[in-house]
């Protein structure tokens, strides 16, 4: 790379909503910021996670510093147990980050061999080129950060996930002073959170939630069971705050939700007044008026605590009657139908369910439209890269700028692995990198790709016809009755349809005059098109033909 220039890439998180990852390279330095995963969509059937493509950052091991995290939300930090073991660097995070970082490791195996960093705000880092500043940003995880990032060519900002919160829960609001400092010394690049850029006006506080939470809680006459996730402990503080005061307990369901709200509390972010916090075993003997369940779920995950209740498999909690279901998160993109299903579950099983805008339980943790054009104002940058937001909301974002004064060159667009390069004076495109998506699947990670989906959309659409061909090893021909099983395409193998199927195969087997007919892999191709084509002539359907050739 040629001397004085400043390569931005980003690897995720933008023309999407997660696996948040942006690699920042000058001369032989690279630092990462964030490294997050995206739940999978619904034409990825059977996938766990989706994670950044790490392939530039293999390829230029020698080069990475460290990894610099924003704050502790999945799609920020989910990925870092399976990138990590592929770099022995210092990872750096604020205090809580820190914690539900470490909670992530351990569950891993990887903590004790990770160099996790505390980050302290306002406390300049040195890594390399780059001085990386720390400045606290409100969001709706508490200890969220921005970051000054100082280069060679000039100040770098990213603001991370923020709103302009004046009065947070934890009374730490987005630090202005320090963004009005940077932007007073002069910032060269900008990259600002776009996910609330359709929103007009500004984002309403997340103190505001609680006086919603407050009225359902007072209300409930059953159980109250509250799903978040398991990060938002401000969320999940003012949930145990409220059931204090209306006289309930409170218990806590999930791996993740018990795992992070122990180290919240061994933390002291999160309290618990009056002792209400007690292990379900005992709450589950109080009355049905005096109890509250915080549960993982709110996205619809199938394993998770909500989802187990909605469809009668949870070993502890079955929903009846008189419960009250609040579901205090927004849908993420791709996961409404999960959401709804779960709903409608709920619903079915007698409960009173809480759900949606109109409920008020939820607020977004992202910046509406003036809270942008105040952010641009006060950083004032020579060049605006909007990030973390679907195709729509960066390109949104780019024409507010240009609204309030930015030339138009002056504003990056960016997507996934398209190289951005500036000095002092320009700013550029310059080629791609590899940015795939990465699939999660069990203990794989990487091992499944495109071909892979496609075929299991394929089974989920039409199904699959298995035909097993007994041969004569000799001439190819069949030697025995030929079987077709079927899964997902007809109830099973005595339907009229598949005993024509299987006269129409025998038929043209039997025909065949070739020296190649003994091969296993030509009577098995053979059978595959006999059967393709039979079968959608029939029924208009095209499901997954495999052969299967015994030889006697």
């Amino acid at each position: 790379m040629a001397r004085g220039k400043l390569r931005i890439i980003p690897l995720g998180g933008v023309g999407e909503i997660g696996k948040n990852m942006t690699v920042l390279e000058y001369g032989n330095s690279i630092i990462v910021v964030d490294c997050g995963v995206m739940f999978p969509k619904e034409n990825m059937p059977g996938i766990d996670l989706v994670i950044p493509d790490v392939t530039y950052l293999l390829e230029k091991k020698h080069k990475v510093k460290a990894f610099f995290i924003t704050h502790g939300h999945e799609d920020h930090i989910g990925a870092l147990p399976y990138v990590l073991p592929n770099f022995e660097v210092p990872v750096y995070a604020t205090k809580l980050t820190r914690g539900l970082i470490s909670v992530k490791l351990r569950e891993h195996k990887l903590l004790d061999s990770t160099d996790l960093r505390a980050a302290e705000f306002n406390q300049p880092i040195d890594c390399g080129p780059f001085r990386i500043e720390y400045f606290r940003v409100a969001h709706s995880v508490p200890d969220a950060a921005g970051l000054g990032i100082r280069t060679p060519i000039g100040t770098v900002v990213h603001t991370g996930d923020f709103k302009i919160d004046l009065s947070p829960i934890d009374a730490k609001p987005t630090d202005i002073r320090s963004l009005a400092r940077l932007g007073t010394e002069g910032v060269q690049i900008l990259l600002a959170d776009s996910t609330g850029v359709e929103r007009p006006g500004y984002t309403p506080s997340e103190s505001t939630v609680g006086r919603a939470l407050d009225e359902y809680i007072r209300n409930a006459e059953g159980r109250v069971i509250v799903a978040t996730f398991s990060s938002l402990i401000a969320r999940i503080q003012q949930i145990v705050n409220i059931s204090a005061k209306h006289g309930r307990k409170v218990a806590f369901m999930g791996r993740s939700m018990t795992q992070n709200s122990r180290m919240a509390l061994d933390l002291g972010y999160l309290s618990d007044p009056g002792g209400v916090i007690l292990p379900w075993e005992r709450v589950a003997q109080l009355p049905a008026g005096q109890i509250t369940v915080l549960t993982t779920g709110a996205q619809g995950e199938p394993s998770s605590g909500l989802s187990r209740m909605a469809n009668r498999d949870h070993r502890q909690i079955q929903i009846r009657k008189g419960d009250t279901v609040i579901l205090s998160a927004a849908a993420i993109p791709g996961n409404e139908e999960l959401v709804a299903r779960n709903i409608d579950n709920l619903f079915e099983l007698g409960a009173t369910v809480i759900y949606g805008p109109e409920a008020h339980v939820h607020v977004s943790g992202h910046p509406g439209r003036e809270e942008l054009k105040i952010l641009t104002s006060i950083i004032s940058p020579k060049y605006l890269i909007p990030v973390h937001g679907e195709a729509r909301h960066l390109i949104l974002h780019a024409r507010m700028a240009e609204s309030i004064g930015m030339p138009p060159g002056h504003v990056l667009v960016p997507q996934n692995g398209r190289v951005m390069e500036f000095t002092e004076d320009s700013a550029r495109f310059d080629g791609r990198v590899p940015a795939d998506n990465v699939f999660v699947d069990g203990l794989g990670v990487g091992d499944i790709g495109d071909i892979v989906l496609r075929d299991r959309r394929h089974l989920s659409q039409d199904g699959v016809v298995i035909a097993v061909l007994t041969v004569d090893r000799r001439s190819g021909r069949p030697a025995g009755p030929v079987e077709l099983i079927s899964r997902g395409f007809v109830d099973g193998s005595d339907e009229p349809i598949m005993d024509d199927a299987r006269k129409q195969l025998v038929k043209s087997l039997q025909g065949i005059h070739s020296s190649a007919a003994a091969e296993p892999s030509y009577i098995q191709n053979r059978a595959r098109d006999i059967l393709q084509k039979f079968l959608y002539e029939r029924t208009k359907r095209r499901p997954m033909v495999l052969g299967l050739v015994v030889e006697v």
